[in-house]
């Protein structure tokens, strides 16, 4: 045996330079945590799902061409329950004169009362986050204080504050969840605080980062850190035990070293699969998954930072207590699970096989929704309940806007007029159909003498008026028809409320209440029409989503069409349906077969064999649509965005629990037979397993439990059912799917030409070959090259080990000819530089 001195690799010097540096990177981090403290709220966070549609889609054309030119105000859908109708009716006039209120609406239809409820649509005067608003809301709360009533407004209401805060109660019981599964999975209680202090800071460092994105969707900024913990607390997990061995045989500052070098390329690895999913989602046409890709797969890469840089460095300063602190392990011996595995390895994987081909097959009939307003959570607001109630008596209405080039009145009373011929449509209003009084409609143009009959004006004056007019639009040659001219009443009264405004007339008598008219009508232009556009509002019988109001959206557009040839945008709930449902079909296959391909080419060079990925894909990809068959057998709608985005996460963070076993059964292979080998491997592999598995489908049920936004709750209810059927599935199916493809895994295994560095234990005679760091008996960090009889748990370079028969006299040299064929001539000849 040659002894060399020893000369330690790159990962070794990282590891070496980190551990002796821990004091910098401890300041380094307190720096970070004060920076972060102050830049997570630099954070802005957008709460509209269709701010990431296409720039070509039509709902984010005609919404960006709304938001520029029309105010938005808030509004109120107000329903008071077990009244008579007259004393609704005296409620009615009582909320009117509250200040504040543009528009009321009630009247004695089943549109606003029904069975004793009676139903006020409410629109204010200004936004619902305006202290004018909530103003009038209070007050109409107190004039309804003694009567059952339901609120279905977005007045007062911040929903990104109570997601703040529906999210830190989520990750306080998901911190004790956590502390519980690592309590299980630890062999010391003091390991527990040095993992949650690294993954609190990695925590910190995503928060106080995101600023850098500019803006992040509500959807990201709330299960960022939840998803965070349960799908990175496996590397800190890792690196722990690593250090939890080495330090049996090693000081503290030795251990810290040898398992940071060692958990470093490990941890890398696992982390890939997770990164690789998540990146699936960056390819879809939907830019929220860009973002939450972008955010998600931040807060791996800074978990990874936390638990390589901060991390060992705990471990030095709190190993005395660790040492103190050391338990028997807690986690019982699951060798029953794999007994049952191998006894069932010719029933379970047929009846799974079956299974998910009536799964794909259910999946791909979910039910799928791609608005939320109807979507019922576990834990529903006050907002929420309200609208159930409400939509329970008076159903809901599905409003779409028309917008169209303003300035042509009579094109928007035709169009309003054959809408409202259409079965399809309950009711429209625009200012081309909105009466004004003595039957004239709001757009309708009159003569100077219609115009002084209808509002009691001198018709001197109103010919002043309508001069006025003329000559401040230019057209100084209608002058001398004015008689016959015929200006719009719309326009009429915008003018002559300009003039009034401008001269400071205090009109009085009968024409004082023209001021309150000429103030609806100012209202009325801010809702309705700009110098640029003119909207009108179109309330549909049909439902927000399906092919029968997607193909009135498109009637819509023939019959507006006709008489504009600039845009015309209809835009609702359920135009933008109809682009999310376009979108879904590319996005859902681009992330199926991202993924897979991803995590393949991953597992192809972890496990250098063709065969194993596939099976484990098979495995996962069975548990996805388990998953959302169930769905389609509850018949419970599933938000779009839930499917795309647990499905890549499912494949990028379960298929670790593959992994795990397959690494397990590769490694027992070696020694047993694939019986016997499957069995131990489940045991081995249980408790990273059942604690990695714990973690997130906790973590995703209380998002589902606890959260009442609907996205929020059903990313959490998906992501929580999909981990237990993963975990449920590679316990229960793999094992026997791995013995009986066996033989396939063997036959599609290749080897990589390079340096096999992987750790390998042995027992008997054997010829070793190669640098050998770890145990022969004792601790050894040499180059062997030899026959060995005894036991061996170590890495091997360059060489291997291969096991020697000793009842075969020519075993040594065919075993020579084995492990030498592959080693480069050079390494052949012996010693180096380093040789003692």
């Amino acid at each position: 045996m040659k002894q060399k001195g020893k000369k330690g690799n790159f990962m070794e010097k990282v590891a070496e330079f980190i551990v002796d540096k821990r004091n910098l990177f401890f300041l380094i981090y307190i720096f970070a945590t004060i920076f972060c403290f102050f830049s997570m709220n630099w954070t802005k966070v957008e709460n509209d799902v269709t701010k990431y549609l296409s720039e070509e889609t039509e709902t984010r054309q005609g919404l960006e061409t709304m938001n520029a030119n029309f105010v938005t105000t808030a509004d109120a859908r107000i329903m008071v329950s077990n009244i008579t109708y007259e004393d609704a009716k005296v409620l009615y006039d009582q909320i009117s004169e509250v200040n504040g209120i543009s528009m009321i609406t009630f009247n004695n239809t089943e549109e606003h009362y029904k069975d004793a409820n009676a139903l006020y649509e409410i629109t204010f005067g200004a936004g619902p986050l305006e202290a004018s608003s909530m103003k009038a809301l209070d007050k109409i709360k107190e004039i309804l204080k003694d009567y059952d009533t339901a609120y279905d407004t977005a007045v007062g209401y911040d929903e990104n504050a109570e997601l703040q805060n529906q999210m830190g109660m989520i990750l306080v019981v998901a911190v004790i969840i956590i502390i519980f599964a690592l309590v299980l999975t630890s062999t010391a209680y003091m390991e527990v605080p040095v993992l949650l202090l690294t993954f609190g800071m990695a925590a910190l460092l995503n928060m106080g980062t995101n600023f850098i994105l500019g803006k992040i969707s509500f959807i990201s900024d709330s299960i960022a850190v939840v998803l965070q913990l349960a799908l990175a607390i496996d590397y800190a997990i890792i690196l722990a035990h690593r250090y939890s061995a080495e330090h049996e045989i090693m000081p503290t500052r030795e251990a810290a070293i040898t398992a940071l070098a060692k958990a470093i390329p490990e941890i890398a690895a696992s982390s890939l699969t997770t990164i690789s999913g998540l990146a699936a989602l960056g390819f879809m046409e939907f830019g929220i998954g860009l973002d939450m890709a972008i955010v998600l797969i931040k807060s791996i890469l800074l978990s990874l930072l936390s638990v390589f840089t901060l991390m060992p460095g705990l471990l030095v300063l709190f190993t005395p207590l660790i040492d103190r602190t050391k338990h028997k392990k807690l986690i019982p011996n699951v060798s029953i699970i794999g007994r049952f595995a191998v006894k069932t390895r010719k029933i379970i994987p047929p009846v799974f096989l079956i299974a998910i081909i009536g799964a794909f097959f259910l999946s791909n009939a979910c039910p799928f929704c791609y608005s939320y307003t109807d979507l019922v959570t576990s834990n529903m607001s006050e907002k929420q309940e309200a609208y159930q109630k409400i939509k329970g008596v008076f159903g809901t209405s599905n409003m779409v806007a028309v917008m169209v080039p303003t300035g042509n009145y009579e094109a928007e009373a035709e169009i309003l007029a054959k809408l409202e011929e259409c079965d399809e449509v309950k009711s429209t209003m625009g200012l081309a159909n909105t009466e004004l009084m003595d039957g004239y409609t709001i757009t309708e143009a009159v003569t100077p003498r219609e115009f002084s009959e209808m509002i009691g004006l001198d018709y001197e004056v109103t010919e002043m008026l309508y001069s006025a007019y003329v000559m401040a639009d230019g057209q100084y040659g209608q002058l001398l028809n004015l008689e016959t001219l015929e200006i719009p009443l719309f326009d009429m009264f915008c003018s002559l409320k300009d003039t009034i405004d401008e001269s400071g007339i205090v009109l009085e008598g009968e024409m004082a209440e023209m001021v309150e008219m000429l103030d609806m009508l100012d209202m009325a232009k801010e809702q309705l029409q700009t110098e640029e556009y003119s909207r009108m509002v179109v309330y549909l019988t049909l439902p927000e989503e399906g092919e029968e109001t997607y193909a009135f959206l498109d009637k819509i557009h023939e019959i507006a069409d006709k008489y504009y040839t600039e845009p015309v945008y209809v835009i609702g709930n359920s135009s933008s349906s109809r682009d999310l449902s376009a979108s879904f079909a590319k996005d859902n296959l681009i992330i199926t077969i991202l993924s897979i391909v991803f995590v393949i080419a991953v597992l192809l060079f972890t496990f250098q064999s063709a065969g194993l990925p596939v099976l484990l894909i098979i495995v996962i990809q069975g548990s996805i649509w388990i998953n959302f068959a169930v769905p389609t057998i509850t018949e419970t709608p599933l938000y779009f965005l839930g499917y795309l985005t647990v499905n890549a996460i499912q494949m990028g963070s379960n298929i670790d629990y593959a992994i795990v076993i397959s690494s397990h059964y590769r490694e027992q292979k070696k020694k047993l037979p694939p019986i016997e080998a499957i069995v131990v491997a489940i045991n081995n592999a249980f408790p990273t397993i059942i604690t990695s598995g714990t973690i997130l489908a906790s973590s995703g049920f209380l998002l589902t439990i606890i959260s009442t936004q609907p996205v929020i709750s059903i990313l959490g209810g998906c992501i929580g059912r999909g981990t237990v059927i993963s975990m449920v599935l590679v316990l229960f199916v793999l094992p026997g799917i791995l013995v009986l493809g066996d033989k396939i895994i063997e036959r599609t295994s290749f080897e990589m030409k390079g340096i096999d560095i992987g750790e390998r234990e042995e027992t008997g005679t054997m010829l070793v070959k190669g640098h050998v760091r770890g145990y022969v008996s004792g601790v050894i960090d040499a180059e062997v090259d030899g026959v060995l009889h005894g036991r061996v748990h170590a890495a091997i370079a360059t060489g291997g080990i291969v096991d020697v028969k000793e009842e075969d006299p020519d075993a040594v040299e065919k075993a020579k000819e084995m492990i030498y064929k592959d080693i480069p001539e050079q390494n052949l000849e012996g010693g180096d530089d380093d040789e003692e």
